[in-house]
């Protein structure tokens, strides 16, 4: 590896981090507003300027949808620069749009990226289930074990009984059944109405409460995590689950396998991944937008697949400023 493709892969980190911060500074203006559809477009008109600056030549593999629907940040759009490693990128300018847009926890603007070729693309998949671990639990688990079997296990993995387990499920119906598998078993349920890539990142961190992530949610954020948890040892099995007969051809016709189980390193084959996320609303893992006088202040964390490095980093962001740079509005 020359010096110079070594400073950039150290700097893309954090210059990743710099796109979410501007995502999330756009949409934090729409927080509770009840706006979802707009707050989703400040952060992605900000976060496609924003790229303008970083010195790559990324492609969008999981983005906003399709071209004919998704003006900025769609699936295959070309961002960066222009120069630079050749990079596939995972957005999800907000991660949470109903958190965002009813002043909910855990709302945030989130990258995932790869060198081209390391990320799995999933396509027209839209929903997949998801058990997430950290890294001590990480060998024990099994995607098709009964709730209670894959409780104990953890626990076991954990040296706590099944009773001190924290569990993160979306709170939607299609989770009735597991809610109350989860409570036979005995262990603690916490209920989000959004958020399952905050969720994941809490039961990966021994440093949350979150031991466990457990249930159906989004794939495109399944990709991201992904990028989040590679190289820190914990784990993410998942499988897509179609949630209608529409997705389900869809991916058929992708030639996309439904049944098969993937790990963290089936989703991001690359160890050189990256993660970036800001947070928009007040959450767990990261703290959300604030404002004090002229200034915004934001938490973001930056991994790094290679090294299994994490920063968490907090930014005071001069607002006058920014306004005589930049066409977005802080």
């Amino acid at each position: 590896m020359s010096v110079e493709q070594h400073l950039t892969d150290r700097n893309l980190a954090l210059e990743l981090v710099r796109v979410t911060e501007a995502g999330a500074l756009a949409a934090a203006r729409l927080v509770g507003r009840g706006e979802k559809e707009e707050a989703d477009g400040a952060a992605v008109s900000a976060m496609r300027i924003a790229f303008q600056s970083v010195h790559i030549r990324g492609t969008v593999i999981i983005g906003e949808g399709e071209k004919d629907h998704a003006p900025m940040l769609y699936n295959g759009e070309a961002v960066g620069f222009g120069d630079g490693p050749e990079i596939d990128i995972a957005v999800d300018p907000v991660e949470g749009t109903n958190a965002v847009a009813y002043g909910r926890p855990n709302g945030l603007a989130v990258i995932g990226c790869t060198p081209k070729g390391g990320m799995f693309n999933p396509g027209r998949s839209y929903y997949c289930k998801k058990l997430v671990v950290g890294k001590e639990a990480a060998n024990v688990i099994d995607l098709d074990a009964p709730v209670a079997d894959n409780l104990k296990k953890i626990a076991f993995a954990l040296g706590k009984p099944v009773s001190e387990l924290n569990i993160f499920v979306l709170d939607k119906p299609r989770h009735v059944g597991l809610i109350n598998d989860i409570r036979i078993a005995g262990a603690r349920i916490h209920l989000y109405t959004d958020g399952d890539v905050a969720g994941a990142l809490m039961a990966a961190d021994p440093r949350h409460q979150m031991d466990v992530l457990m249930g159906i949610g989004g794939t495109p954020e399944a990709v991201i995590t992904a990028c989040a948890l590679k190289g820190t040892g914990a784990q993410m099995l998942t499988r897509l689950n179609p949630l209608s007969d529409e997705e389900r051809k869809n991916i058929e016709a992708d030639g996309i396998s439904i049944d098969t189980i993937r790990s963290v390193d089936d989703l991001i084959t690359s160890n050189e991944s990256y993660f970036a996320a800001t947070g928009i609303t007040e959450g767990e893992l990261l703290d959300g937008v604030a404002y004090r006088g002229e200034y915004a202040i934001t938490s973001s964390m930056a991994t790094r697949g290679r090294t299994g490095t994490t920063r968490y980093i907090q930014a005071w962001h001069n607002r006058k400023k920014l306004a005589t740079m930049s066409s977005v509005r802080y």
